[in-house]
């Protein structure tokens, strides 16, 4: 594996590349869930690059970019152990320098996460179309945990016409069913005991669904229902373009939550 630091670094082992690249974009603190990315990468692709940037822009003022985990020497042995060929690792003068944000996200990155959050997915696209042109990617491999980024990724490459394939790759969960996320090391021993019933409310969905139990209402009010002890910062029904849902509509529909223990936002989803 070779570790890259710079556009030059990056560039040179790109043109020497022939064949399907994969490309696995992370922000470090790599976990269970990036591992089955970059497996996926490796076994669909010649050469498999990975990126681990901690992206100043898509954090807001009052987040805390230095409290983001960062783990770089358990990450790069992750990295070797699942044969990744390059490593890029650049610092954020490398990928800026005096740069201003080129692109504005579309209208429905204010929405849910963008409502919260806004101006985090203008710093996210940007990230991504950066890394995009300079890795060259035939494919590129995110999880479907941060649905409405990967839906606002995948209608990027779409308006800007890029060639390459953007992968949605399914959530991994914990043996209890929490989604795996960087931001569960910060979850206290009985905060992460309760976290449990939002993966637990997503599987009672998906039952009343599977039992033809179509009416929003009803499936949102015996959720809320199973999170009863939680914060729930909101849950939304959405299809696969992010338009709000009337009713469920099977193979098209995506559940969302997004749920608070004292400063960690924990994000989950099932697709229907």
């Amino acid at each position: 594996m070779k570790i890259l630091t710079t556009i030059k670094e990056l560039q040179e082992a790109r043109n020497e590349i022939e064949g399907s690249v994969g490309f696995v974009p992370t922000m470090g603190a790599l976990h269970d869930g990036h591992i089955s990315l970059i497996r996926k990468a490796r076994a669909e692709n010649q050469t498999v690059f990975v990126s681990i940037f901690v992206n100043p822009t898509q954090f807001l003022p009052g987040e805390d970019l230095d409290a983001y985990p960062r783990k770089e020497q358990a990450d790069k042995k992750i990295c070797e152990m699942c044969k990744v060929d390059y490593l890029f690792m650049p610092d954020a003068t490398t990928m800026y320098g005096e740069d201003e944000v080129l692109i504005k996200a579309p209208s429905k990155s204010y929405i849910l996460e963008g409502k919260t959050r806004p101006g985090h997915f203008d710093g996210v696209l940007q990230v991504v179309l950066k890394l995009f042109g300079l890795v060259q990617p035939t494919n590129a491999y995110f999880g479907k945990k941060d649905a409405q980024q990967l839906s606002l990724i995948q209608q990027m490459a779409k308006n800007l016409f890029l060639s390459v394939n953007v992968v949605p790759c399914d959530i991994v969960r914990e043996s209890d069913g929490l989604a795996m996320s960087s931001r569960n090391i910060y979850l206290s021993k009985e905060q992460r005991r309760d976290a449990i019933a939002i993966s637990k409310s997503l599987y009672t969905a998906a039952a009343l669904v599977s039992k033809k139990e179509f009416d929003i209402e009803t499936i949102k009010n015996r959720m809320m229902q199973v999170m009863e002890n939680l914060d729930v910062e909101y849950i939304a029904f959405v299809n696969r373009e992010f338009n709000e849902l009337k009713q469920i509509e099977v193979g098209n529909s995506i559940i969302l939550i997004v749920a608070r223990f004292g400063s960690v936002r924990l994000l989950d989803n099932m697709w229907i």
